[in-house]
């Protein structure tokens, strides 16, 4: 099993960050390869993805832990994929997001295809950054309110 972290500042309060997490039909906005997302059932959410012209469909269960400040996530198919968020309030106006993800290389290449092996590793990372640094342009941008939708 692989271990991946990373983290980025944002200049919006912690319930901000955390209601845009739970939006789940917004994740093609900042979700490399999502096409389409929306939540269904208690906890679960449809993911529609793309990744090298190949399309994927995944089911993923969410946890809310920790008061509105950790999220836990993992993918309910083949994939394996495990992550947790963590926001971390800076001040009043700013949020640490911190991102773990952990994942089994053979089980990412079988899904995925892609790179083996460092180069695996660097694209994950490459991809996770990416998406943490459009979220952080998302939520900054809109600066919704929070328990707005």
């Amino acid at each position: 099993m692989h271990t991946l972290e990373e983290q980025i500042d944002i200049d919006v309060p912690v319930q901000v960050a955390w209601e845009q997490l739970h939006r789940v039909q917004d994740y093609p906005r900042f979700v490399d390869g999502v096409r389409h997302a929306h939540s269904h059932g208690e906890h679960r959410a449809h993911l529609d993805i793309e990744v090298d012209g190949q399309e994927r469909i995944f089911e993923t269960a969410i946890k809310d832990l920790g008061g509105n400040q950790v999220m836990d996530w993992r993918t309910l198919d083949s994939a394996h994929l495990h992550g947790t968020v963590v926001l971390r309030e800076l001040d009043t106006g700013s949020t640490q997001l911190q991102v773990r993800v952990e994942y089994e290389p053979a089980a990412v290449q079988d899904t995925f295809g892609g790179p083996h092996g460092f180069a695996q590793s660097g694209a994950i990372e490459r991809t996770v950054r990416h998406d943490l640094e459009q979220f952080k342009a998302l939520v900054e941008a809109e600066r919704p309110l929070p328990g707005g939708d």
